[in-house]
C-alpha cells in the first residue's frame, strides 16, 4: 500500500460545533409519507425530553477533511472561518491536536463560529438545525496565490451562503498551482450556486456528489433536448445504471461532466453504495454493512479518502474500496472524527 507521508494537502470548507442529542424510540414518533420519499420526526410540543446523551463535537465539511487527511498520514492544513469566540477556540485546539496546520484559520470579528443541533432518532439519520455563522462570509479576497504553494491536494468540501462565490477562484488558482482538485458541493450550493459550480468544474480532477445532487447538477447541465432513455429497468444491476437520472443514462451526465473538466466523478448512493464515472466508462462499489450509529459525517469520509487515494493515481476500485472502508468506521460512531481511520487501520480495513 502506498503512503502519503511526503504529501501536503489544503482543505477548505466550514468548521462547526456539533451538539448531538440522542432520543429513545418512546419519546419520538416517525412518519413517512405514502405519496412521497420523505420521513418526518414528531416530537411533543412543550415538553421537556431526557435523551440518552447529548456530546458535543467539532464538524463541518472543512475540520471533517482535514482531520481524515491527517490520519491517512497528509501533511494537512486546513482554511475554515470561525468566530472569535469558545467554540472557534475548541476547533483550534481539536485540529492542533491531529497535527494540522491551522495558521491559515480566519477569525471572524462579527460573525460566530457555526454551530449545529443533531437530533439522533430510530434510523440513526440525524434531523440537523444549523446555524452556519462565519462559514458563510469567505471572501475571494483571501483566496490567495500562496494558499496553495506546494499543495499535492486541495480538497473544497462544500461552501456556505456567500462563500460559495469563492469556488472557482479557490478551484483555478488550485490547478495553476499544480495540486489535483477535489470538491465536494453541497446541495445548496448546486441548487443556488450552479453556474458558478458549472464554471469551477474546468478546474477540477474529482467531482464528488451525492445521488440528489447529482439530480440537481443534471438539471443545469443535460440539454432539454437530449434524447431521453428508453431503457427499462430490470432490478438487477446498479440502481443509477438501471434509472439514469431525469430521465436519462447515467453515463451520459458523466461523460457531459467529463466534458467540462473533471477526470472523476464520484456519485454516492447511501446505502446502495457508490459510482466512480470517467469518460470510459463507470465502476459501481457496494456500501457494504455497518452498525449505524450516526451516518452525519459518512459522505465526507467517502469523498475525502477517495481524494486521497485517486490524487495519487490509485485505481478506481482502490479509491472505492479504501472510501468505503472509512465511511462505515465514521457510521459506527455517534461523531463525525473518531471513527475516522489511520492510514495503518485502513490498509487492514481493505485486506480484510
Amino acid at each position: 500500500m502506498k503512503n502519503f507521508t511526503q504529501l501536503n494537502a489544503l482543505t477548505i470548507g466550514s468548521a462547526t460545533i456539533d451538539v448531538i442529542a440522542s432520543v429513545d424510540d418512546q419519546d419520538i414518533e416517525r412518519m413517512t409519507m405514502h405519496n412521497a420519499t420523505s420521513s418526518f420526526l414528531l416530537l411533543e410540543e412543550g415538553r421537556k425530553i431526557d435523551v440518552s446523551s447529548i456530546k458535543s463535537s467539532v464538524g463541518g465539511g472543512g475540520t471533517n477533511s482535514a482531520v481524515a487527511l491527517a490520519r491517512l498520514g497528509y501533511q494537512t492544513s486546513t482554511l475554515v472561518r470561525v468566530g472569535k469566540d469558545l467554540e472557534g477556540e475548541k476547533i483550534r485546539e481539536v485540529l492542533d491536536s491531529e497535527a494540522i496546520d491551522t495558521s491559515l484559520m480566519i477569525e471572524d470579528g462579527v460573525l460566530p463560529t457555526g454551530q449545529a443541533i443533531m437530533v439522533m432518532s430510530h434510523v440513526r439519520n440525524p434531523t440537523i438545525f444549523t446555524n452556519r455563522g462565519a462559514n458563510t462570509a469567505l471572501r475571494e479576497d483571501e483566496i490567495e496565490q500562496t494558499l496553495f504553494h506546494n499543495k499535492n491536494l486541495v480538497y473544497i468540501a462544500s461552501l456556505s451562503g456567500n462563500s460559495a462565490a469563492c469556488l472557482t477562484k479557490i478551484a483555478r488558482l488550485a490547478k495553476e498551482a499544480g495540486a489535483f482538485v477535489a470538491t465536494n458541493p453541497g446541495i445548496r450550493q448546486i441548487t443556488y450556486w450552479a453556474g458558478d459550480i458549472i464554471e469551477a468544474l474546468s478546474y477540477v480532477d474529482l467531482l464528488s456528489i451525492n445521488a440528489v445532487e447529482a439530480e440537481q447538477l443534471a438539471l443545469a447541465l443535460l440539454p432539454k433536448g437530449q434524447p431521453r432513455t428508453d431503457k427499462k429497468p430490470s432490478g438487477d444491476g446498479p440502481a443509477l445504471l438501471e434509472k439514469g437520472l431525469g430521465g436519462r443514462s447515467f453515463e451520459s451526465f458523466i461523460q457531459e461532466v467529463c466534458r467540462i473538466g473533471p477526470k472523476i466523478v464520484l456519485v454516492t448512493n447511501g446505502a446502495e453504495g457508490a459510482y466512480a464515472g470517467t469518460a470510459n466508462g463507470v465502476h459501481f462499489h457496494p456500501a457494504g454493512k455497518s452498525v449505524v450509529s450516526n451516518t452525519a459525517g459518512a459522505g465526507d469520509a467517502f469523498a475525502t479518502t477517495f481524494s486521497a487515494y485517486a490524487a495519487i493515481g490509485e485505481d478506481l476500485d482502490m479509491c472505492l474500496q479504501a472510501a468505503t472502508a472509512n465511511a462505515l468506521s465514521v457510521i459506527a460512531v455517534p461523531d463525525t472524527h473518531s471513527g475516522l481511520l489511520k492510514k495503518e487501520k485502513l490498509d487492514a480495513a481493505i485486506r480484510d
